[in-house]
């Protein structure tokens, strides 16, 4: 048995679009503890991992370990019926059936058909960061949105006290330097003089699909290793988002 209600649907849509990024199929993991999404795109470039304890729902029950999988646009679609102020409850059916309820100003009922769970779990990668940088998500949004002017990827190096952004490509360049007291900056931290470069496709479109749900986003990486993106979601436990970075010749 499973049924999980939220207030409003907006934590819905932020993980829907969040996991549309990057897979067309999803399996969640259900526990008495929380719901759970980890999975990878099929370049095997980013990974997106989702906590959501059970301490953020309205109302949860869950009574074993359920995985249940759905196609995610599908499910999306159904979310979107909801307006803001509707709150929604899914459970799973004995028919094995997802079972979708929209309740505000009349009720709405769906019922959606499971697919078959996915493999195991992929692991995430162990890494230890030596740049964190907190920052606003529409700052963060406005400087990717700047790159991408003239460039697909965008190279990071942090030193003390100090981030600078920068794309190159065949236009120009552009170079974006990130210092305390330069708006949405609200954390820079660096162990360790760090350099690496990663796609923007991946990393708009991630930011963009959570960015409106999102206060803050918090970066961290070292040179040459994995970005992990965190993203704090109000009444969402956590969303992190893995990019590998980019190899060059």
């Amino acid at each position: 048995m499973l049924v999980a209600k939220t207030k409003g649907p907006e934590e819905w849509k932020a993980v829907t679009s969040a996991i549309s990024t990057l897979v067309e199929e999803a399996t969640f993991e259900a526990t008495s503890e929380s719901i759970s999404f980890r999975g990878m795109d099929p370049s095997h470039v980013a990974l997106i991992d989702i906590l959501w304890p059970n301490s953020a729902f309205e109302k949860f029950e869950c009574d074993g370990d359920i995985k249940f999988g759905v196609r995610v646009d599908e499910f999306s679609k159904l979310i979107k019926r909801a307006d803001k102020d509707d709150s929604i409850e899914i459970s799973i059916t004995e028919e094995n059936m997802l079972l979708v309820k929209i309740i505000g100003a009349y009720k709405k009922q769906y019922k959606m058909r499971l697919i078959e769970s996915g493999a195991g779990s992929t692991p995430l990668p162990k890494i230890s960061f030596n740049t964190k940088i907190a920052i606003t998500a529409g700052a963060f949004d406005k400087i990717l949105n700047d790159i991408a002017v003239v460039s697909d990827y965008i190279s990071i190096e942090s030193s003390a006290g100090k981030a600078v952004f920068t794309g190159r490509g065949d236009s120009g360049e552009a170079t974006i330097t990130l210092e305390s007291g330069s708006e949405g900056l609200e954390e820079l931290n660096v162990k360790d003089e760090s350099k690496a470069t990663y796609s923007l496709e991946y990393l708009s479109s991630i930011v963009k699909a959570i960015g409106t749900s999102s206060g803050s986003v918090i970066c961290e990486y070292s040179s040459k290793m994995p970005l992990r993106l965190e993203f704090k979601v109000s009444n969402v436990g956590r969303i992190h988002f893995f990019l590998a970075p980019r190899v060059e010749g």
